[in-house]
């Protein structure tokens, strides 16, 4: 199995500028309204190719394949995340998401941007962070018991270890093999006889 790296490339910036047109020409607007684009993060200089292609200023794109890599189909999501948690995404932005993958296939979808935190939203993430406040509690208590058991237990190892391997190796004895005492003329009865065995 082997990628032609070139042709993919081409594909890929060439499809990322299609789907991005076709899709903005559904929804009846222009590229100009689009605030914000949210790429597949599969190689930086394709993401630069498709905003060439679209003559879109690259600081409408969100990138952070800088920071992970090709995370593959995670990588929408993660980019959109954090570009809401980071404010590049506001309520009422437009934003494009645009990707292709496997088997060549390739899409595009334009959301306007309308989630605002509700109460409920900001219990369950208060409890989601009093969740991760309480797990790091819980791996501090056990790092801790696992050294306070290392010291109080691992002496205790050692001498076991040090009364195992004081214990001298027991050296086998070399065993001298005799020559066979039995003269030329058994041996060849015996080889006559196999003879004859085999014969009848």
């Amino acid at each position: 199995l082997r990628m032609n790296g070139r042709d993919v490339y081409r594909f890929a910036s060439r499809v990322m500028v299609s789907a991005t047109e076709e899709v903005v020409d559904l929804a009846g607007i222009t590229l100009d309204d689009i605030d914000v684009v949210v790429p597949h993060q599969a190689n930086l200089r394709i993401i630069q190719s498709a905003a060439r292609g679209l003559k879109m200023d690259m600081d409408k794109f969100i990138v952070n394949i800088d920071k992970y890599g090709n995370t593959s189909t995670a990588s929408i999501p993660l980019a959109l995340c954090e570009a809401v948690e980071s404010g590049q995404i506001k309520p009422n932005d437009t934003v494009l998401l645009v990707a292709f993958g496997g088997g060549l296939t390739w899409g595009a979808a334009l959301l306007e941007w309308q989630v605002e935190p509700t109460a409920g939203s900001q219990l369950r993430e208060a409890m989601r962070e009093g969740l991760y406040a309480l797990a790091q509690v819980r791996s501090i208590i056990r790092r801790l018991w696992r050294a306070l058991e290392a010291l109080l237990f691992r002496p205790r190892y050692k001498r076991h270890k040090a009364a195992v391997t004081s214990a001298p190796a027991a050296i086998p004895e070399p065993v001298e093999v005799e020559d066979d005492p039995s003269p030329p003329e058994v041996h060849e009865e015996h080889e006559e006889e196999e003879e004859r065995v085999l014969t009848n």
